[in-house]
């Protein structure tokens, strides 16, 4: 029994100590951006060794990926993205909660804190993380939008309309966040307060169903599916 009790408290100490050290990498990370950050100061801030950084991930660049992924990872567990992914739902409920929820990781930095920025960072200055990103936690996304809108505009909607349709939806998200200085200024009444979130989160949800409606009707028809 006591074997036992010592082994947990190890195992228990060791997941405490990579935690901090994940927590405190993606701040330094998120303010210094990869190449800048150093892990003297991550372990400094985690209150770990340098040593504990080689046990867990190797190296700098393995301590990265995994912050990188970790971020992820917490939005999937922590947001409530599981509308996103209800098929039972129709295909204008599951736009608005992907839409929501979007606007919530990159906007709500209260709970979120350095994600956002970290992530920001890796997409304007890619590393070898950044191929890992789109195919473990983008690219599912995306496709799950792609699907959405097609489901809107009609299955028969050309693959490629329907992927530009959906960066579409995804720029006038990413704007609200990346613009914010230029947008407060434009807008001084635009707090960016949670009611200010779900407001942004439905106008854009309405613009564009608003949009994908229309994909088929160049030839002047009438938009399909119903106008609210």
């Amino acid at each position: 029994m006591g074997q036992k009790s010592v082994m947990s408290h190890g195992s228990s100490a060791a997941h405490g100590t990579r935690e901090r050290l994940l927590e405190a990498a993606g701040e330094v990370f998120a303010e210094k951006g990869f190449r800048k950050a150093t892990v003297r100061e991550i372990v400094r801030r985690a209150g770990a060794s340098l040593n504990a950084v080689n046990y867990h991930f190797r190296d700098k660049e393995g301590l990265y990926q995994e912050v990188i992924a970790y971020a992820h990872r917490w939005y999937e567990e922590v947001e409530d993205g599981r509308l996103e992914a209800d098929e039972e739902l129709p295909a204008e409920e599951r736009l608005r909660a992907f839409v929501s929820a979007f606007m919530k990781r990159q906007l709500d930095h209260g709970r979120v804190g350095w994600r956002p920025r970290l992530i920001g960072n890796e997409i304007a200055e890619p590393t070898g993380a950044l191929d890992m990103v789109v195919e473990r936690f983008i690219r599912p996304r995306f496709n799950l939008l792609v699907g959405i809108v097609r489901e809107l505009a009609g299955n028969d909607t050309p693959l490629d309309r329907a992927q530009l349709c959906a960066q579409s939806i995804v720029s006038q998200c990413v704007h609200f966040h990346r613009g914010r200085p230029i947008i407060i200024r434009l807008m001084p009444h635009l707090t960016y307060s949670r009611q200010d979130m779900d407001a942004l989160a439905e106008h854009i949800t309405q613009f564009c169903l608003r949009a994908i409606r229309n994909l088929g009707c160049d030839d002047g028809c009438q938009p399909t599916g119903p106008e609210k």
